[in-house]
């Protein structure tokens, strides 16, 4: 999988050759799946498949497993220890782009199915297995297929999407692992900000140029610009975490998970990621302007990459952004955005389900709720579906964390054969 270079980013450079190939080499790779399951492939990208349950009430209900098959770029001048489309398989482990993100977790998906298959297995209800081939240029595949679903009359049990992972000591003071789920996502909402004024030679500057209005109005976003408060998620959290930290810091954990107004004024002080989870946060990602060096350029940009806290809108956040920037002359552009979504329960079935099969695939984990600052796929299934959960169940270091769309991603083999087992878990678990 990893040597087929399905960036889909390059895909007008690459063609849609490495993207069919992939197609293709799943019917070679899972002849089970293929022969049992109902595959459909749904405009450009979207690969489905269907395994038909025992219960036919449940066939409009079914678990819905999500994975994307893209991947993002290479900079080719990084110094990986193996090429990043060979493939390589060494020392136990998996080298290569997509070894985490995302074709790591599905494999194990696709290897639970054609196992329980061979076993004779069929689930209680309908398993739909959902990959796509856009998901890191946030592409239209995963809004098609929850659209897909919803329009046949379909209300899925369960979907479950990339997101946390297994991990070692998440916080500090905090003892063993945790399996991480995410239980909501921020939204994402990129703003062009754009500037006109005066041109001409560079050597009798106007008071205001284009150039400095974009920088004073992103200056202006800091980082209090959006308040913090704390989700229900990461109260949980904390409160989870604190069963499993010991003296002073088992104190401050209780006394954060019951405090949440503390928690956010603590959170926002730290600053980093700990802020993240608390508040919108905002970061210019991008800024152009001028052809010369001794030229006042008529017109100047910046792009904002903004991540919405839970709670909050895109319509919302743009006002707040107008209002702090305080600047009639510089537009406001939406390219694109997401509302975060709701918080799916950690008191229900699913998720009791999911902590299930951790328990039996991870069974020194804690199973534990958050919410994800990265965007997955599975934000299109929650205007249709309440539970809608983001788990990889594979051990990630910090540093192969930092892998991801980094240099030298990969995954240790007996990471996946353990996350094989969460799946066949969940399936053969199903009611």
């Amino acid at each position: 999988m990893i040597q087929l270079p399905t960036v889909s980013a390059e895909r007008d450079t690459r063609g849609d050759a490495p993207f069919d190939a992939f197609a293709a080499l799943l019917t070679e790779l899972y002849p089970l799946v293929h022969a049992h399951l109902t595959f459909e492939r749904l405009g450009a990208t979207v690969l489905t498949f269907r395994w038909r349950g025992r219960e036919a009430a449940a066939s409009t209900a079914p678990l819905v497993l999500m994975a994307h098959y893209d991947v993002v770029p290479v900079d080719e001048s990084d110094p990986w220890t193996y090429p990043p489309f060979e493939g390589r398989i060494q020392d136990g482990w998996v080298y290569g782009r997509g070894a985490l993100d995302d074709k790591g977790p599905l494999a194990v998906v696709l290897e639970a199915v054609e196992n329980l298959l061979a076993a004779g297995f069929t689930p209680a209800r309908d398993v739909v297995l959902s990959f796509g081939g856009d998901e890191e240029v946030s592409g239209a595949s995963a809004r098609v297929a929850a659209r897909n679903l919803h329009e046949r009359g379909e209300r899925p049990w369960l979907v479950l999407d990339e997101g946390g992972a297994v991990v070692d000591a998440p916080l500090p003071f905090v003892k063993g692992t945790a399996a991480m789920i995410g239980v909501g996502e921020k939204g994402i909402l990129t703003l062009r900000l754009t500037a006109r004024g005066e041109g001409g030679h560079a050597s009798a500057p106007p008071k205001r140029t284009a150039v400095g209005r974009i920088a004073r109005a992103v200056e202006r976003l800091s980082p209090d610009t959006f308040p913090a408060r704390t989700p229900a998620a990461v109260a949980r959290m904390l409160e989870l975490f604190s069963q499993r930290s010991s003296g002073a810091a088992r104190v401050v954990y209780r006394l954060l998970s019951a405090a949440p107004p503390l928690t956010a004024r603590v959170f926002t002080l730290l600053g980093g990621e700990p802020a993240a989870l608390v508040r919108t946060t905002v970061a210019a990602t991008m800024q152009s302007g001028g052809t010369a060096a001794n030229v006042l350029p008529s017109q100047a940009s910046a792009t904002l990459n903004l991540r919405i806290a839970l709670g909050e809108t895109v319509q919302a956040t743009v006002r707040r952004v107008r209002r702090r920037i305080a600047d009639r002359a510089v537009e406001v552009e939406v390219v694109e955005g997401d509302d975060p979504s709701p918080e799916s329960a950690t008191d229900s079935a699913q998720f009791a389900l999911i902590a299930e099969a951790v328990a039996v695939s991870h069974p020194d984990a804690a199973t534990v709720p958050y919410v994800m600052m990265a965007a997955t796929d599975s934000r299109h299934f929650h205007r249709y579906v309440p539970a809608v959960y983001r788990f990889a169940p594979l051990e990630m270091s910090a540093s192969q964390r930092a892998s991801i769309h980094g240099v030298d991603e990969r995954v240790e083999i007996a990471a996946l054969e353990r996350g094989e087992r969460f799946h066949r878990t969940l399936i053969e678990r199903l009611q």
